[in-house]
């Protein structure tokens, strides 16, 4: 009976919160208000726009690749320093596509995330198919070997921690 009146409980605080926060009023009017128009959108959005359920394989990989992606970072900013702050004609720009094994939404979007955060590196387009990932690079000095390390670096350890 419950879940019938609220079938997305977490939702409504979410949007009562938010509501609040963006009215910057704690009245009882205002916080009635925020609650029927949390129910009423938790009501009316539909099943299908739900991701699937997360269920985490290794959460401890997590950490690891948390490591991995600052580390990359940090040295792709002063790659990327040393090559904008050079001579422009050793700059070999390009787009690469990259085959993706992982087809779940989670884990895409982390991939695509990840590779989009660091810096010479940016996630052009997702194929229709979620099979291909194209990305543009600031400096391509080995089309194989960035695939293999985005695979291997990135892909492979997401997989694991969503179970995919």
């Amino acid at each position: 009976m419950l879940k019938r009146l609220f079938p997305h409980p977490w939702l409504t605080i979410v949007l009562l919160v938010c509501w609040v926060l963006l009215m910057n009023d704690l009245s009882p009017g205002n916080l009635l208000l925020g609650f029927v128009l949390g129910t009423a959108i938790a009501f009316s959005v539909g099943e299908g726009l739900w991701l699937s359920p997360v269920h985490f394989g290794k959460p401890w990989l997590l950490v690891r690749l948390f490591v991995y992606v600052l580390y990359d970072i940090v040295v792709a900013n002063v790659e990327v320093a040393l090559l904008v702050l050079g001579p422009t004609r050793r700059l070999r720009p390009a787009f690469i596509e990259v085959p993706l094994d992982s087809t779940h939404e989670i884990a895409l979007t982390a991939l695509i995330s990840i590779v989009s955060l660091s810096p010479g590196t940016l996630c052009a387009e997702l194929s229709d198919d979620r099979s291909r990932l194209c990305v543009h690079v600031l400096d391509l000095a080995d089309e194989a070997a960035l695939v293999a390390l985005i695979k291997s670096r990135y892909e492979a350890p997401l997989m694991e921690i969503f179970a995919c």
